[in-house]
């Protein structure tokens, strides 16, 4: 078992200036380089910050993306910024309607993130603390699912890519290569992010693709399931020795909504049995997320992160209540194969959550300390 440590998901919420100067450049009165200057200040202030809270692995917060996912497909070859019919549609809002579409062969050469991730690793290095800057990629799974997400997007995909086997082949070849990169450039810890799970666990999902696709909610279970694993696994079986890679599996995170519900039990045996991944950041902090026995699927060697502080609001919980939710999950699965984290980012997006900066940090202290009674050596 590889040591643990306190860390969280990811994403944080975006500084004031921060957001003002992206609303800037979107509305051309800052530049290119003006931004940068206003991400690279507030990276590093976040780096600092996360080291004064006692974080052992550390982020970028993501606060040079707008997405948690789309900024990082947008870097791909052959991938173009685009606007969907529709925004994703969420419990109580629809996101705004951006959107990858494929437009020629896919190739991972020259992403963007590898030189985001290098100022993570330097500005990190920089503080001399004892920490690693660990960085977070959306799954294969999820490209995918975005490439397939209306009409339009299959119609062009199948323009490029009439045979799936190709498709598959240069996903992968893409996804290795910007490991590749963020590995010569010191990464060893890779989080890939990903919600495809949490769609394949909401029946009124599976529903509503089965009516628009001409097929059974089982159907579409049973295909995409399959998709799901195959491609994340191309990657996660591939990576060099070495890399950690671990995965987070969400059900939507907007603006402090949510997307699907239902707990794992469909999706255990596939996605913590066979995802070759070393641990699992879970969504434990609601009852659309279900309860613990799937996690009786974990196989040996794996870490359950329980997401039972929840990133979506400020009230902060009460700590007996979730240690002993701690030791209902080790009914299922023992305690050296489970740990403690946030559900999720406090900002999956440049919108962030409705809770205050200083709310993410009462969070985020509530998560070490139980860690520190629970786990204490």
């Amino acid at each position: 078992m590889t040591k643990k440590y306190f860390e969280h998901v990811g994403s944080f919420l975006r500084p004031q200036e921060l957001q003002d100067a992206r609303a800037g450049f979107e509305a051309g009165s800052v530049t290119a380089e003006e931004l940068a200057k206003v991400e690279d200040a507030a990276i590093k202030d976040l780096v600092d910050k996360q080291i004064a809270a006692g974080l052992e692995k550390v982020t970028d917060g993501e606060f040079r993306r707008a997405y948690w996912h789309l900024d990082f497909f947008w870097g791909f070859n052959g991938i173009d910024h685009v606007q969907a019919a529709e925004g994703y549609r969420f419990h109580d809002e629809t996101t705004k309607a951006d959107s990858a579409l494929i437009a020629g062969k896919i190739t991972g050469d020259n992403h963007p993130f590898v030189e985001a991730y290098k100022f993570l690793k330097a500005t990190v290095d920089a503080t001399g603390a004892d920490v690693e800057a660990k960085y977070t990629i959306p799954a294969p799974s999820q490209f995918y699912f975005e490439l397939i997400r209306d009409a339009e997007h299959v119609e062009k995909l199948n323009d490029i890519y009439p045979d799936f086997e190709e498709l598959r082949a240069d996903i992968k070849a893409a996804y290795l290569k910007v490991i590749d990169d963020l590995i010569a450039a010191g990464l060893k810890t890779l989080q890939v992010d990903d919600c495809t799970w949490g769609t394949l666990v909401d029946n009124n999902f599976l529903a509503g693709w089965g009516a628009a696709t001409g097929r059974t909610a089982q159907e579409v279970f049973d295909d995409l399931s399959s998709v799901f694993l195959t491609l994340n696994n191309d990657v996660y079986e591939n990576v060099p020795e070495g890399l950690l890679v671990n995965t987070h599996v969400c059900r939507g995170n907007y603006h402090s909504t949510w997307a699907s519900s239902g707990g794992y039990d469909p999706v255990a045996k596939d996605l913590f049995g066979k995802e070759d991944v070393k641990e699992y950041f879970l969504e434990f902090d609601n009852d659309r997320s279900g309860g613990f026995e799937p996690l009786k699927e974990v196989t040996d060697g794996k870490v359950a992160v329980l997401g039972l502080i929840t990133s979506k609001e400020a009230t902060l919980e009460d700590k007996d209540a979730v240690i002993a939710r701690i030791k209902e999950a080790q009914e299922f699965l023992p305690l050296d194969q489970l740990w403690i984290s946030t559900q999720c980012g406090f900002a999956s997006t440049e919108e962030g959550n409705i809770l205050t900066e200083e709310d993410q940090w009462k969070k985020l202290a509530l998560v070490k300390e139980i860690i520190d009674q629970v786990w204490a050596d």
